[in-house]
């Protein structure tokens, strides 16, 4: 099977899988505990913070460990507006975030918060004037993921942070699911102060996330239990987990500025294909300067996207929908509406994502397949009309 659903979840390095393994079987004392065999477990996690810490030029201390994407978010937005509540009660962010942030937001409405869901362009952009226009005197934190993970638009975070250096009480959190491994990420330089990711998204394990918390910030946790993460994050950690999402991140960002230019040739080739089957409309933008790398995503007006996966694989070909979070509900892509699409287009998304083992015979593959699958529906869109 060609595997085209790198934003749902990767392959995972054979190497990191064996670091787990290997782990997993000699390392697997409590690292909170103070016998040798914990302290051993500890210094793993402590090496592995150290990891991470080298790839972004931060202080290992500014890692945490957490169980993937969705709780660093989590912890990051509601513990951020949670814990600096007295400076006021103003959150923003955008209209096409990651359910787990947009979810977050909407729990923070029933406390009390008031929150600006940014509209964005037609390409799914943020205009930075608007956001700008949005800030109050209340306002406490701004969350602005760093690429969208169904369409693939990248925000201009950097001018975002340029921007924030000027309101230094309001908190910036970049969820940087999707572009960790993909794309350059600078923390310090964009003046982020937190800043999720997810080990299963870059080639690693299932069930580690990170969140940077930048140094001298404290977050209300989201569960208690225990001092683990600074106090931040209670729960004895995950130790092979961790260690091997650390070597995936070392691998994927090492890697990066060779694969990202591979990849986006091979965006460029699935375009200039795809260009040839007119059904299939693009969403999001054709400029690769402001889309990411390994993110295509195309729409057939009228038609349900889960025939077209489903026909896909039956001929070797593993493509999804939306976000795989809520790729299961019947709903029109909240993203796609949100750029304006009207909401038989919304409703017909397909997407496509891909990673360095992927090949330009491989793109090839795929749209003979797209071609196929959309000859074969042809004859149900004469039965609609």
């Amino acid at each position: 099977m060609l595997y085209f659903d790198h934003c749902a979840s990767t392959p995972p390095y054979a190497e990191v899988a064996d670091t787990f393994a290997e782990v997993m079987k000699a390392h697997y004392a409590n690292p909170s505990s103070i016998h040798r065999a914990g302290v051993e477990a500890d210094k793993l996690i402590t090496r592995s913070r150290s990891v991470l810490a080298e790839q972004f030029g931060v202080k290992p201390e500014e890692w945490l460990f957490t169980s993937g994407g969705t709780e660093s978010n989590n912890l990051a937005v509601k513990g951020a507006a949670r814990q600096f509540r007295s400076r006021g009660n103003h959150l923003i962010t955008t209209q096409i975030e990651h359910s787990s942030v947009n979810d977050a937001f909407r729990q923070l409405e029933q406390e009390g918060f008031r929150v600006t869901y940014l509209p964005v362009s037609s390409t799914g952009h943020v205009d930075l004037k608007q956001l700008k226009a949005s800030i109050t005197d209340e306002t406490i934190l701004i969350s602005i993921m760093h690429v969208n993970n169904e369409v693939g638009s990248i925000q201009p975070i950097e001018k975002i942070g340029r921007l924030l250096s000027e309101y230094p009480r309001i908190l910036f959190h970049v969820d940087a699911v999707q572009s960790i491994g993909k794309l350059p990420v600078k923390l310090k330089e964009w003046r982020i102060d937190l800043l999720s990711g997810s080990a299963h998204k870059l080639r690693g394990p299932k069930g580690v996330g990170y969140l940077y918390v930048r140094e001298g910030l404290q977050l209300q946790p989201l569960q208690s239990g225990g001092s683990q993460e600074r106090g931040m994050r209670a729960g004895t950690q995950n130790v092979p987990g961790i260690v091997a999402s650390a070597k995936a991140l070392r691998m994927s960002m090492q890697a990066e500025e060779k694969n990202r230019s591979r990849m986006y040739a091979l965006r460029e080739r699935l375009l200039r294909q795809v260009a040839d089957i007119p059904q299939l409309v693009l969403n999001g933008s054709e400029d690769a300067a402001v889309m990411a790398p390994h993110i295509v995503h195309f729409s057939y007006p009228g038609m349900k996207p889960e025939v077209i996966v489903h026909m896909m694989e039956e001929q070797g070909a593993i493509i999804s929908t939306k976000s795989a979070c809520s790729s299961k509900d019947n709903k029109p892509s909240k993203v796609l509406l949100a750029m304006g699409a009207a909401p038989e287009r919304a409703a017909g998304g397909i997407r496509i994502s891909f990673g360095d083992e992927h090949t330009e015979q491989d793109i090839d593959k795929l749209v003979v397949m797209l071609s196929k699958t959309v000859a074969q529906l042809k004859p149900l869109e004469r039965s609609k009309s």
